[in-house]
């Protein structure tokens, strides 16, 4: 092969790569509403565990989640529909000002992603049924924005036995 073909090809390898490098979807940081979800997110005072337990959970076979242990927190609004057990009360229907995080976790000391729930119909964010959905990781990179109004959530979310969108009961009886 010559010289010139050589140079030429790593010149085309070059550019390929150059080319995917830049066009792989980036996290943007959280700005707006997505801002709000991940500063409430961070906090932890003042939530109750799923099952009255910080314990992690391993990934359900229903999850669409890629990382493999999870724990699931409620604000104290929110926390109003766990029975005395910690889990969701069969026909629940959480309150407006509800905050439900799930924290999404690959080893057991640090989160990767937070998945959020936040009962604001006022939002412009809102969905129909007056949630916002937030996707953040866990430096503010948003994976999806909440003006997409859970679009990839919501499919595996409104699966039978959700409970107002809430699928604990059922992968973690």
């Amino acid at each position: 092969m010559s010289l010139k073909v050589k140079i030429n090809l790593s010149l085309i390898f070059c550019l390929m790569f150059l080319v995917f490098i830049n066009g792989c979807k980036k996290e943007k940081d959280a700005v707006g509403t997505d801002k709000e979800l991940y500063d409430l997110s961070k906090a932890t005072s003042g939530f109750v565990w799923y099952k009255n337990s910080s314990e992690f959970l391993t990934k359900s076979s229903g999850s669409g989640h890629p990382q493999s242990l999870l724990r699931t927190r409620y604000n104290s609004i929110a926390a109003t529909q766990l029975d005395s057990l910690g889990k969701v009360k069969i026909n629940a229907s959480f309150p407006e000002g509800s905050l439900i995080v799930k924290e999404l976790h690959d080893k057991a000391n640090s989160i990767e992603r937070y998945a959020i729930l936040f009962k604001n119909s006022k939002s412009s964010d809102a969905d129909a049924k007056g949630w916002v959905w937030g996707y953040i990781n866990s430096k503010g990179g948003v994976v999806e924005a909440a003006s997409q109004k859970g679009i990839s959530c919501i499919g595996c979310h409104s699966q039978s036995d959700n409970i107002d969108y809430m699928l604990m009961n059922k992968y973690f009886p």
